[in-house]
């Protein structure tokens, strides 16, 4: 049930690859961990998951390889969000919007300048 309702949301939205798809749902989990929750987190937890995954996992690279799977900014990640809860695949809240996932941070200062920064001071210590 979950890929056939996951391969309708790739047929009916072409922007996202399949990867964004399962890094979403692989940085919910991480989220729920990092801010003690068992179930539901914001937006705002659920970007903060993303990035501090997207960091570990990707480093420096993570902006290219989002880029490679359709996701240019944190607002990619609410549509993505947002799909998953059409489907029946996620559930949110009556607070929880799109609007939670626009313009929180920026990928070049996050992933290249401020990693940049601080592998900076890493070597430097």
């Amino acid at each position: 049930m979950f890929r056939e309702k996951l391969a309708e949301i790739l047929k009916r939205d072409k922007r996202y690859k399949l990867e964004a798809y399962l890094f979403l749902l692989e940085s919910l989990d991480y989220a729920r961990k990092i801010f003690n929750k068992p179930k539901h987190v914001t937006g705002q937890e659920l970007l903060a998951g993303i990035k501090e995954l997207a960091k570990e996992r990707f480093g420096r690279m993570a902006k290219m390889v989002f880029a490679t799977w359709g996701v240019k900014t944190t607002d990619d990640f609410g549509e993505i969000v947002f799909n998953l809860v059409d489907a029946g695949l996620l559930s949110k809240t009556a607070e929880d919007k799109k609007e939670d996932f626009y313009n929180v941070y920026n990928f070049d200062e996050v992933f290249v300048k401020d990693y940049e920064i601080g592998r900076a001071v890493e070597n430097a210590g």
